[in-house]
């Protein structure tokens, strides 16, 4: 048989740049090689209205992909989760079909989303094979509630099977990819994006892609991969970007990638997330031949003491090493860092100033304070430190800031030491950020625009208000 189901994505986040959904497309991969019929709404794109949609598609199913819960800023604290039992509401007003939550923000959060939502299912992990399932299983009239990743309500209470972490994300064809919806991202920011493997062995204290995605490494074929370059550059996208949580999590990998983008001669600037360590000239030459041309390093601080308590694994030296190879193979490169988190002190904040000066070239954006997440080393030190009680509910964004400082003090001398210092970009985005993105995209710039925003402090010191829309103190 063949059902239809239509994929929801509701994110409406636009800014810095609306993201293209890759997860739907990754499902309807799936579901249109099972046999089905997908259809797609994302609310940037909305050239349908929903509710006409629903009433014209007629879906034996609903799939909504939840990105991300908040927007992991201390100060605005935007949450994207609200709109999900209205949105399940709207739906049930035109259809009666079972509604199914997923995605990295739902993943997160599987119990009390499920919950809030009223949806009937949600799957946790990996949804390709484990919708599908569910697809089959509805449509035999079989009891779905074995399938691995399954979120159900049971008794009064809500249930979640284990994942199972067979597989890397499918290909992609032009099939799985709905013109109007690539053409809203292309030519809204000329970018589309890629996953070239799932799953994170590294331990660094607040993340949830081991949650989300499991500790293994499940990495896709490099030709494959070189294949979805080519996709992409075939749709029309002029930069693409390589989402994996960290791209060189093997030597291995990055080399046989890059090769076989070379073997098919793609020629597309793509950007990805790169651990500051285990690189070398080499390797970093081979990604800048195959079109790497930005990199996001997640160092999180420049201080030893701060990287430990982080768990990161790795040393300033790391960092600084890293850096100058990309800098010597002509990459822009951006270091994120989280200021506030355990271990930090005002010393230490005062170390990785003075250390950003070994840095050159560099752009760095920082964050205050470490949003604490179920399940990860983050939330048990929070716990044992009496933070909060267990049953905290931490959908509502909670962070965690060092004993040692305040929210204040940590913006104060974030504040104080970037208006001396053009290249470090502090606060959250304000409208003459998102202008300045407009008319960017709208004169053909792609990529990252952290490098445009360090360019604009210079040359404008006091042309951009980083406001603070809830106070710290």
């Amino acid at each position: 048989m063949s059902s239809r189901v239509l994929l929801i994505s509701p994110n409406r986040c636009s800014v810095p740049d609306p993201v293209f959904p890759l997860g739907l497309a990754h499902l309807g991969a799936a579901l249109r090689r099972a046999g089905h019929q997908v259809r797609w709404h994302d609310a940037l794109v909305e050239s349908e209205r929903l509710e006409t949609l629903l009433a014209e598609f007629q879906p034996n199913l609903v799939g909504i992909s939840l990105r991300n819960v908040d927007n992991v800023l201390l100060r605005t604290q935007e949450v994207y989760f609200e709109e999900l039992n209205s949105l399940c509401s709207r739906i049930r007003q035109v259809v009666r079909c079972p509604i199914v939550l997923g995605g990295s923000g739902f993943s997160i959060f599987p119990e009390p989303l499920l919950r809030w939502s009223g949806a009937e299912y949600g799957i946790f992990g990996a949804g390709e094979a484990p919708l599908v399932s569910l697809v089959e299983a509805l449509e035999s009239g079989a009891e779905p509630r074995g399938i691995p990743g399954l979120v159900y309500p049971s008794n009064g209470a809500v249930r979640r099977n284990p994942p199972r972490w067979l597989q890397p994300s499918l290909p992609l064809s032009e099939a799985d990819l709905p013109a109007e919806v690539v053409s809203y991202y292309v030519n809204s920011t000329g970018t589309l994006n890629l996953q070239t493997q799932r799953g994170c062995s590294f331990r660094c204290c607040y993340c949830t892609y081991p949650l989300i995605e499991g500790r293994a490494h499940l990495r896709r074929a490099p030709e494959e991969i070189a294949e979805d370059f080519a996709l992409a550059a075939r749709l029309g996208a002029r930069c693409l970007f390589v989402v994996d949580s960290v791209f060189n999590s093997s030597p291995r990998h990055v080399q046989e990638t890059c090769e076989a983008i070379l073997r098919r001669n793609v020629r597309l600037p793509w950007a990805c997330f790169l651990r500051p360590q285990a690189l070398n000239a080499d390797l970093m030459n081979l990604m800048v031949r195959a079109g790497l041309t930005y990199v996001e390093f997640g160092s999180d601080s420049l201080s030893d003491e701060v990287l430990a308590a982080y768990q990161k694994g790795l040393g300033f030296d790391d960092i600084r090493h890293a850096h100058q190879l990309a800098r010597a193979a002509g990459i822009d490169c951006c270091h994120f860092l989280i200021c506030g988190g355990p271990g930090e002190t005002a010393q230490t904040l005062r170390e990785s100033f003075d250390r950003s000066a070994q840095l050159e070239g560099a752009v760095f954006m920082t964050v205050v304070g470490m949003r604490v997440y179920p399940g990860t080393p983050l939330f048990e030190r929070a716990l044992a430190e009496g933070r909060f009680g267990p049953e905290t509910s931490l959908l509502e964004p909670v962070y965690y800031i060092s004993p040692a400082l305040t929210p204040g003090e940590i913006t104060r001398h974030l504040s104080d030491f970037a208006s001396r210092s053009p290249n470090w970009i502090v606060g959250d985005p304000s409208p003459a950020f998102a202008k300045m993105v407009r008319r960017l995209r709208e004169r053909g710039v792609v990529g990252p625009l952290w490098s445009y925003v360090s360019l604009i402090q210079r040359l404008w010191p006091q042309g951009f208000n980083w406001p603070a829309s809830h106070p710290v103190s």
